[in-house]
């Protein structure tokens, strides 16, 4: 089923022009499109529709060591809350780390990449309130992360 990531801000990069009231259509686990709202619930007549307040954008690169916490999956997860979507692979070289990373569908990256929205691209996206907050986190479409 596609669903619409929408916002009042959507942003296909955290540094470029905003899109206001904007959406993006997640298919699975690619990206279908992203635009204003209006043009995607023309286009998607039927689609799932998740509101967020803030600004949606890509899902970022966690470019340090994971945070400290009880377990690998609890580390993984500390990402999720802070937006990311990718770690660096010389951060995760603990075999358990490692796989609680994919097992959330965490990328693990050989080098710091740029992120972007784009139009057939994973759906690695993060939700961010006006006081920088992470609302929520979805990672090749899937929800993998809600703040309550």
């Amino acid at each position: 089923m596609l669903t619409l990531h929408t916002a009042p801000c959507v942003r296909r990069l955290w540094d470029g022009e905003p899109i206001a009231d904007g959406g993006v259509a997640v298919d699975g686990d690619r990206i279908a499109a992203v635009g204003p709202l209006t043009d995607l619930l023309e286009r998607f007549p039927g689609a799932r529709v998740r509101q967020w307040p803030g600004t949606l954008g890509p899902a970022l690169v966690h470019e340090g060591p994971l945070p400290d916490a009880p377990s690998p999956r609890e580390r993984v997860h500390e990402v999720l809350k802070r937006g990311g979507g990718a770690v660096t692979a010389e951060h995760v070289t603990d075999p358990e780390l490692r796989a609680a990373a994919g097992r959330v569908g965490v990328a693990v990256l050989e080098r710091v990449r740029p992120v972007a929205i784009a139009e057939t691209g994973r759906a690695d996206l993060a939700v961010f309130t006006e006081d920088g907050r992470c609302v929520a986190t979805v990672l090749g479409g899937r929800l993998v992360h809600r703040r309550a």
